[in-house]
């Protein structure tokens, strides 16, 4: 099945993730921050990177190799150009709901909102195997609201394309779930936004060896 995410240009995606209703481009980059602050990584993989948010928040000083992540190729085109000034980027273009990712393992691997369209199945394992051991995975997640659509509508009529096959993840069953298969949770927290909404984003480090059968 083609994924909806093909058909989304990412100008719509950024207008409506920028837009008043909905307020989370910038939100998105500071979490990424925090995590990059928290972890301080050699070497980071973004899942979903779409056109980059939070790129300009990583230290070339400190972090030498960054993997971007994503389904759509038009995405990491745009990657490419928008931040040539990043040494060691390498850009992959991968469906994680069904595909390994064939990728030396990372210190950290970021994945923001990205649960929620492709499930905490399959994507979820490829993005544990690319945690090397002793590395950290942070994830970020949209809290339920009893008042407002997980996906808020806007102009952008390819975004709302996307409401078919969007899931809230709990936070607190994959938390469970990390933690049963040897990623002990470090750092957690929720962002409220001016939307009404709010983000969670929670940050596990890996066994440095499998944890015990």
């Amino acid at each position: 099945m083609s994924s909806p995410w093909l058909d989304v240009p990412l100008a719509d995606y950024e207008a409506h993730m920028g837009s008043p209703e909905v307020r989370q481009l910038a939100a998105l980059a500071d979490l990424f921050a925090e995590a990059l602050e928290i972890c301080r990584p050699a070497s980071v993989a973004i899942l979903g990177i779409a056109g980059g948010n939070g790129l300009d928040r990583i230290d070339a000083n400190l972090t030498h190799r960054v993997v971007g992540v994503d389904i759509n190729p038009s995405y990491l085109d745009i990657v490419r150009h928008r931040y040539p000034q990043i040494p060691g980027l390498e850009l992959h273009c991968l469906d994680l709901a069904g595909e390994l990712p064939r990728l030396d393992p990372v210190d950290l691997v970021h994945a923001a909102l990205l649960l929620e369209h492709t499930g905490a199945g399959r994507c979820l394992d490829n993005a544990l195997a690319l945690v090397a051991p002793g590395g950290h995975l942070s994830l970020v997640l949209q809290n339920p609201s009893e008042s407002l659509q997980p996906v808020t509508p806007s102009a952008c009529a390819s975004i709302q394309n996307l409401k078919s096959r969007f899931s809230l993840i709990s936070a607190a069953g994959l938390a469970d779930a990390l933690e049963q298969r040897g990623f002990s949770r470090i750092h957690h927290r929720t962002l409220p936004l001016a939307s009404g909404k709010s983000l969670w984003m929670g940050v596990f480090q890996r066994a440095r060896s499998a944890p015990a059968p």
